[in-house]
């Protein structure tokens, strides 16, 4: 077996299941509501299924890995049009993928020497693929941790030159995940500054890139950043998006890479043996979403309800703003986070993901104790009745 398996952590969601077995049996007749997964729950678009039935025939066919050149110059021009660049070339620039967790994973393999003690740097708290993708492509993982200070960015001037040294790939992901915050062009441009001076990737997950709360203000994108700096081949910049948070089509399995063309290359090349190809039928219903918007202003409709509902309520007994963008709440909470989640559950029949599951203890600390994240996917109606419950909860356990 790979012994690399062996220093993998358990997924935040299985320690979660674990400290919820240990609850105490929820009141009868309290209808349990599960906000501790950014699974979005809203309508997926009818011109996706519409695609999918209408793409019967390529069950038949054997895909290419590089993608359906449709497909392609689809996400091209979307991200001309979301982020006002010249469209990348839809046959060296962008790759589709199965999603970007698979991407994230599969690039972390293509970029890594195993044998040159690389380190990959993390913000912290994190999406876990990152650290997993690490840890069994051979390196090491460096956390720097978010600084509420700094809306919960990390600060790249903590991190010490030695470090920097031997950094062979840089995760950032914006908007983050779980709080929501969005790198400014002044952070890209100190990132972009650091990648030029220790020749290192930037790996830029940008999955919540459209649920943003401001419908005239966008968040920022990595590809928008270079251009913006002239860096107009993506240097060392590689961009992944998805569709599952965008169009509500999480089973779908569809993202795409884009950027760095020589960087794109050498991943198509490791996915060409990596059996990543995607499917006719997902691509054709990939086709269908990127070239539509008005489900996706829709989807944000209904996300930026959600938030006026339920965080007036939260913030009478938690300290919790609206994030620039994603569909989270990072709440901080009066005690320990597992205790807290474990007796909301117990009590009131709500789930919420305590924050030090999803972050390191680095530094001496883990920046995610003492914090909650509330997902807000489940219908108004059930999120405006967690928000009341654990309103309530708050106040009767303080």
């Amino acid at each position: 077996m790979n012994p690399r398996l062996d220093a993998l952590h358990p997924y935040p969601f299985e320690k979660l299941r674990a400290l919820l077995a240990s609850a105490s049996s929820q009141p009868d007749g309290l209808a349990p509501i599960n906000l501790s997964i950014g699974e979005p729950k809203h309508a997926a678009p009818e011109r996706v299924a519409q695609a999918i039935r209408d793409s019967l025939g390529g069950l038949s066919v054997y895909p290419s890995t590089k993608g359906d050149p449709a497909l392609r110059r689809a996400i091209s021009e979307w991200l001309a049009r979301r982020y006002s660049i010249p469209a990348p070339d839809a046959d060296t620039q962008v790759l589709p993928a199965l999603g970007s967790r698979e991407a994230l994973f599969a690039f972390t393999q293509t970029v890594i020497d195993p044998s040159a003690g690389s380190v990959v740097i993390c913000p912290n708290p994190f999406y876990q693929i990152y650290e997993g993708a690490t840890l069994l492509a051979g390196a090491t993982p460096y956390f720097v941790n978010a600084d509420p200070v700094r809306n919960f960015a990390p600060d790249w001037s903590q991190v010490p030159d030695e470090v920097w040294k031997k950094t062979r790939l840089v995760f950032v992901c914006s908007p983050g995940n779980p709080a929501g915050n969005v790198m400014s062009l002044d952070e890209w441009k100190t990132l972009f500054e650091l990648s030029d001076r220790h020749g290192f990737v930037i790996a830029s997950d940008e999955c919540y890139s459209e649920i943003y709360l401001d419908e005239g203000d966008p968040p920022l994108g990595g590809l928008q950043a270079a251009r913006r700096l002239g860096r107009d081949d993506y240097r060392n910049l590689v961009a992944f998006s998805s569709l599952s948070k965008r169009s509500n089509v999480p089973g779908l399995r569809s993202g795409f890479v884009a950027g760095d063309a020589a960087l794109i290359g050498r991943f198509l090349l490791y996915r060409t043996y990596h059996g990543s190809a995607m499917s006719p039928l997902v691509s054709a219903a990939s086709v269908a979403a990127w070239t539509d918007e008005e489900h996706v202003k829709e989807n944000r409709r209904q996300y930026r309800e959600k938030f006026d509902a339920v965080v007036p309520i939260l913030q009478k007994v938690l300290d919790v703003s609206r994030p620039q963008a994603s569909f989270y709440l990072w709440a901080a909470t009066p005690g320990a986070d597992t205790a807290f989640v474990r007796d909301l559950y117990g009590r009131t029949g709500v789930t919420v993901l305590p924050g030090s599951f999803l972050a390191r203890e680095a530094h001496g600390a883990n920046p995610g104790h003492g914090r909650i994240r509330i997902a807000l996917v489940a219908p108004l109606a059930d999120c405006v009745q967690a928000a009341e419950r654990i309103a309530h909860f708050v106040h009767t356990s303080v």
